[in-house]
């Protein structure tokens, strides 16, 4: 059970492209690469799965128990020979004071090997005293080694790996030198998707080359082989619904360049509730395919809105299934495709207009970070109703000018939503909110809502009982 996190002193050290290039070497050497992202977050795992050639899945202690994570650990770790987790941050950095949401926390429950990436840009004898420092930090956390990036050249690799012999007793895993080629294009949420890069494929070779190339692979797979074996984990029950049916139901998918933020265990879980999920293009397909349900997440709709408005034979579709009672589930960016407009540098177009509201985009974030969201009576998914339930939001986008009378899934304990105080704008049979609801934090909302696109379904099928037409009539 070979395992590592690739960890850093503080964000944007180059942790993601180093943990990339390494997916990639590791692949390339034959190896069966399972990556992991620690957090919330859906670029990196794109880029991460696309490398190592399987999902990447998320590991979050804030949405999850530990049980939780050493269970979903566990179950994609044995199918590997090597797991890679990428933190977020810094190794130390994290939401609790004492540290338990932290990358070091995380590592200390999984006992994963810690890799530090360390940007030297400008350093010398002072890389020292941060190595010292963040292994007397806690000394249970065992850093097995360090990979020094954004390198002068030859010189200032030779000083640095000097001072690194002299007054540590941590190894130097791999010396990155400053190479434009490790650059991914970035945008206001962070890297540009892979599945938006033409060249994705490409490229995530050539990092993985020059990771093989500056990198000592065979002692990061070492280490990695060091780790202690876990003890097994013991499986939490899932939040289940009453209204649990065999009977299958299609829930169409946005998947395409506009629309990719989907978490892989969320769409397991939806198929394990009964959904059989019929991926469409909203950039490029004509129509829907036939669906009893549609599932709309996050993206860059923005980057898109002149192809998305092009396509208005789907957006008055989409619009028409929605006023005849179609159900839909739509996260952030699928919530800015259903609104009347969307507008960003100084251009406005037009969306699906099934909900009431404009969407404007901004220069900062309106919404960032985690999400404690409280159903009101109108959540929509039977067996909600009184529960809280757990996610994130990241949007730089605002839904202006929303009908007076605008009816609220959730009450906003934290976060802000939809105004500050609401979030999941609810229309006929749509649930449209900012927040991204993990299933694995406990709300099992998955099942919901395919039991809910199930019962919409089967009441369409069945006809009105003849007494009730007769009782209209009289």
């Amino acid at each position: 059970m070979a395992r590592l996190l690739v960890s850093a002193a503080h964000k944007s050290s180059g942790k993601t492209m180093v943990s990339i290039g390494l997916c990639a070497a590791l692949s390339a050497r034959g190896l069966q690469v399972q990556p992991f992202k620690k957090g919330p977050d859906y670029i990196d795992p794109m880029w991460l799965g696309q490398a190592s050639g399987r999902p990447c899945y998320n590991l979050d202690p804030y949405l999850m128990s530990p049980q939780q994570i050493q269970q979903l650990f566990a179950q994609h770790d044995a199918l590997a020979d090597i797991s890679v987790v990428e933190g977020n941050k810094g190794l130390y950095d994290g939401l609790a004071l004492d540290g338990s949401n932290s990358n070091a926390a995380l590592a200390h429950l999984l006992d994963l090997p810690v890799v530090l990436v360390i940007d030297a840009r400008g350093m010398t004898r002072g890389i020292a005293p941060l190595i010292l420092g963040y292994q007397a930090f806690d000394r249970n956390i065992r850093i097995a080694g360090v990979i020094l990036n954004q390198l002068g050249g030859s010189r200032h690799e030779a000083k640095l790996r000097a001072v690194i012999e002299h007054y540590t007793d941590v190894a130097v895993l791999g010396a990155i030198a400053h190479d434009p080629l490790l650059e991914v294009n970035e945008r206001h949420l962070g890297l540009m998707p892979s599945h938006e890069a033409d060249d994705a494929t490409q490229r995530i070779a050539a990092i993985g080359q020059r990771i093989a190339e500056q990198v000592d692979l065979q002692t990061v797979i070492d280490i990695a082989a060091s780790a202690k074996s876990l003890p097994p984990s013991v499986d939490e029950p899932r939040p289940t619904s009453s209204r649990r049916s065999t009977a299958r139901v299609r829930i169409g998918l946005a998947r395409d360049k506009a629309f990719g933020f989907y978490y892989p265990d969320d769409l397991a879980a939806l198929e394990a509730a009964g959904a059989e999920l019929v991926p469409f293009d909203t950039l490029n397909d004509p129509a829907l395919p036939a669906v009893d349900g549609l599932f709309i997440g996050g993206g860059f709709p923005e980057v898109f809105m002149q192809e998305l408005q092009a396509n208005r034979g789907l957006r008055q579709q989409i619009a028409s299934a929605i006023e005849g009672g179609l159900p839909v589930y739509a996260e952030c960016g699928g919530l800015m495709y259903l609104a009347r407009t969307l507008s960003w540098r100084g251009q406005t177009c037009q969306m699906v207009g099934a909900i009431s509201g404009d969407v404007t985009m901004h220069d900062k974030p309106v919404g960032r970070g985690y999400v404690q969201l409280a159903a009101t009576p109108d959540m929509p998914w039977p067996g909600l109703q009184a529960r809280t339930l757990l996610g994130h939001e990241f949007h730089y986008s605002s839904l202006d000018r929303l009908d007076p009378g605008a009816r609220f899934a959730f009450r906003v304990l934290r976060g802000h939503g939809i105004d500050g105080r609401h979030d999941g704008l609810v229309h006929r049979h749509v649930l449209a909110c900012y927040a991204h609801l993990r299933d694995i934090a406990g709300s099992g909302w998955t099942q919901h809502f395919v039991d809910f696109v199930r019962a919409r379904r089967q009441a369409l099928a069945d006809p009105p009982r003849a007494e009730a037409i007769e009782g209209v009539a009289a």
